[in-house]
C-alpha cells in the first residue's frame, strides 16, 4: 500500500475512531442524557469513569485527522487542509483540557467548534463542494438554533450535529484520494 492511500486512510479512520470512543464513553456512562450534558461531560476526569476512553478517542482522532489534514488534504485543498489541521489540534487539546480546567476547556472546545466550521466552509469554496456547504449550514443552523433556544437540549446535540456533518465531506474528500489512487 502506498504512503497515499494511508493517509488518506487516516483520513476516514481518524474521524471513525472518535465516534467509536463516544459511543464507548456513552454506553458506559449510564447517567449521559443527550437533553442535558455536552460530549465533554463524558471526558471530566474526576466525574467520569468513561474519561480514559473519550479523552484518549478525542487525541486519537485529533492526531489521526491532523496528519492526514498535512500529508493528504493540503495538496488537494492547501487552505482547507491548514484549516482543519488547526481544528485537529484544537481537537486534541479538548482532550487534554478536559471539563476540569473550565473555562480553558470551554475555550478550546469552542474553537475547535469554529475551527471546524470554518474547515467546512473554506473547503466548500476551495473545492467547489455542495457537500461541504450544506455541512457548513448544517453546523451552523446546529449551533444558532441552540444558542436561540429554538430547540431545548443539552450542547452535545448541536456538538453531534455540527461534527457529523463535517466529518462527511472529509471523509468523502479521503474516499476520493483512495479511489484515485488505485
Amino acid at each position: 500500500m502506498n504512503e497515499t492511500r494511508i493517509y488518506a486512510l487516516l483520513g476516514i479512520i481518524g474521524p471513525l475512531l472518535a465516534y467509536l470512543f463516544i459511543g464507548i464513553s456513552i454506553a458506559s456512562a449510564p447517567w449521559f442524557r443527550w437533553s442535558k450534558n455536552a460530549l465533554s461531560d463524558l471526558g471530566h476526569a474526576l466525574r467520569s469513569k468513561s474519561a480514559l476512553y473519550y479523552n484518549f478517542g478525542l487525541a486519537a482522532a485529533g492526531l489521526l485527522i491532523a496528519i492526514y489534514a498535512v500529508a493528504s488534504l493540503m495538496s488537494r485543498a492547501k487552505y482547507s487542509g491548514l484549516c482543519l489541521t488547526a481544528s485537529a489540534f484544537s481537537l486534541q487539546l479538548v482532550a487534554v483540557f478536559d471539563e476540569i480546567y473550565g473555562r480553558t476547556h470551554m475555550l478550546v472546545s469552542v474553537i475547535f467548534f469554529v475551527l471546524l466550521l470554518l474547515s467546512s466552509l473554506i473547503y466548500a469554496i476551495e473545492k467547489r463542494s455542495v457537500l461541504a456547504g450544506v455541512s457548513f449550514m448544517l453546523g451552523f443552523s446546529a449551533w444558532l438554533l441552540y444558542w436561540m433556544k429554538l430547540y431545548n437540549a443539552g450542547v452535545a446535540v448541536p456538538e453531534i450535529i455540527s461534527s457529523t456533518a463535517a466529518v462527511t465531506w472529509i471523509i468523502l474528500s479521503a474516499l476520493e484520494t483512495l479511489c484515485k489512487s488505485k
